[in-house]
């Protein structure tokens, strides 16, 4: 008995030329409102950085956080944005120690809740991106949600089936060979001035210009559903890698 063809498609998979402009494929992770087969250097990017009282989300609190914009490869000076912010509790010495932020420069600060809508509206209408954006990620939405903010139409930035940017995945494979990827590291290799390293804006600033910087490699996807699918093929990859590791004894 002869079965029809329910896809549309010819034994060989491909789609019937009449119809193949009527299909769409939606790229996983991508924002929705961007289209997923424009250069993603062509879209509005919104690079973030957060500094911390410590390294866990669920316990420790965001004490700046710095975004900066690109717009067609270019970072845009006037679309930079720094909050200094009270965390509701003493900054422990060794993060000072870090960043260079004390409990007196957070004095008199608003908390996270004060400032969160002007923090969405700094990220609305563009794709997020950080370095090593997992530390990032994590800790705003994490803030977001013991600040109970939800707004109706979320920026991508908050929408967790969006994936942020991450320059790391990145520079992890076009440069291998190089000993550490750390964004001070990469920086200085592509000649990018970073000044003020482990504050927010400054970090978001130089980790933006990285990654236009790593655009220009072509093991980078032009295409930002391209690109987006290929940085989840990477972080798989050294996720596994990682499980291999020995420290030395």
């Amino acid at each position: 008995m002869k079965v029809s063809d329910p896809c549309g498609c010819f034994p060989t998979g491909r789609h019937y030329p009449g119809i193949a402009h009527l299909l769409k494929i939606r790229a996983v992770g991508v924002a929705t409102e961007m289209d997923a087969s424009a250069p993603w250097v062509d879209h509005p990017i919104a690079f973030i950085d957060v500094e911390t009282t410590g390294r866990d989300p669920q316990n420790d609190r965001i004490i700046e956080l710095g975004i900066v914009i690109g717009r067609g490869g270019m970072l845009r000076k006037e679309e930079q944005f720094n909050w200094l912010i009270h965390p509701g509790r003493p900054i422990p010495a060794e993060s000072s120690a870090i960043h260079g932020i004390t409990d007196a420069d957070v004095a008199g600060k608003p908390a996270f809740a004060e400032v969160a809508h002007e923090i969405l509206g700094a990220l609305r209408g563009a794709i997020p991106a950080a370095y090593n954006a997992g530390f990032d990620r994590s800790f705003v939405l994490a803030e977001l949600e013991r600040a109970a903010v939800r707004p109706a139409e979320p920026p991508p930035a908050m929408r967790r089936e969006v994936d942020w940017i991450d320059p790391l995945a990145f520079a992890r494979e076009v440069y291998k060979s190089q000993e550490s990827r750390a964004l001070g590291d990469m920086a200085a290799l592509l000649g990018i001035s970073l000044e003020n390293a482990h504050r927010a804006t400054d970090d978001a600033a130089a980790a933006l210009q990285v990654l236009y910087a790593l655009a220009k490699d072509a093991r980078v996807p032009r295409a930002y559903g391209s690109l987006i699918q290929e940085q989840r093929r990477l972080i798989r990859q050294q996720d596994e890698a990682r499980k291999f590791w020995r420290r030395p004894s």
